[in-house]
């Protein structure tokens, strides 16, 4: 007695294969026009940049003659400003996740708590901005200083952070845990030697987007009051500054053909700088996944 009837497993199997290839070619299309669209810009952000990317672009101060400007205020600036965004959105990032996985209850406020911070990350960044205006600017009048606009931008990445650690922590096995409290070790000793050391490249990767978001942001800054043009560098937390994002739109939006070129040089500073932070972050990243 036969269950299965060939012409009707043919004739499944055939609108499958249809149906895979389909997709297939619709999802390649879709990466193709990504990555082309991709390519198009940096043809074009290189081709127009490279002629005014040069020693003196790096150390000149920004100037109304296109040919004399420059991007030192700015670039020391955003190393500055990602001094402070790095070290305190990472930490209090990281603390959080922690207390939420590993301390906190499963009751109905933490629930609504996780659900409130998730929510959180997809906030527009001007929001944020707002928030940064009347808490560090006005309330503990830190004026337009880089710790002002530093911890508005942690405030702006934290969620990020926090949910892309509480899945990795998450996903460190339970058996890590039980073996470690077999051998004597304490809570937090089993949480310091072996669930951060397995969950720092998710980590990681949670926290290079957040803070390629960081660094590329305007928003926040315009919103903060954060100067353009300056003629000098800060040498303190509290002192005045720009960054890197605030020139480049002043550049793009001027109408002089000239200083869109120059804009086009400040991208790839920008690119430049976003590229080394994240190439340190993949190698320590990369050297932990070989650990655990």
């Amino acid at each position: 007695m036969r269950y299965i009837q060939d012409d009707l497993v043919m004739k499944r199997m055939n609108k499958r294969l249809v149906s895979n290839k389909m997709w297939k070619w619709v999802f390649i299309i879709a990466t193709s026009f990504a990555l082309v669209s991709l390519g198009m810009l940096l043809y074009r952000i290189l081709s127009q940049g490279s002629g005014y990317l040069d020693l003196d672009f790096i150390m000149n101060f920004a100037s109304r003659i296109p040919e004399n400007a420059g991007i030192k205020a700015a670039l020391v600036g955003s190393l500055w400003l990602m001094s402070v965004v790095a070290p305190v959105s990472i930490i209090l990032g990281v603390s959080t996740a922690i207390y939420l996985e590993e301390y906190a209850k499963q009751n109905k406020m933490n629930d609504f708590i996780r659900m409130n911070i998730s929510n959180l990350a997809g906030v527009p960044s001007i929001v944020f901005g707002l928030l940064g205006l009347t808490i560090f600017v006005r309330l503990f009048g830190f004026e337009k200083s880089i710790l002002a606009a530093g911890l508005t931008m942690s405030l702006l990445i934290l969620p990020v952070i926090i949910v892309a650690a509480q899945e990795a922590i998450r996903s460190v096995p339970k058996e890590q845990r039980e073996a470690s409290y077999g051998m004597g070790a304490t809570k937090w000793q089993t949480i310091v030697r072996v669930v951060l050391p397995a969950a720092i490249p998710g980590i990681l990767t949670g926290s290079i987007l957040a803070l390629s978001r960081a660094i590329g942001e305007t928003a926040p800054l315009v919103v903060i009051g954060i100067p353009v043009i300056l003629q000098f560098l800060p040498t303190g937390y509290l002192d005045t500054f720009t960054a890197l994002p605030m020139q480049i739109f002043d550049w793009a939006k001027r109408p002089q053909e000239a200083f869109q070129y120059v804009a086009s040089a400040g991208i790839i500073v920008l690119m430049i700088v976003l590229l080394t932070m994240n190439s340190i972050a993949i190698f320590i990243r990369n050297k932990f996944q070989k650990r655990y």
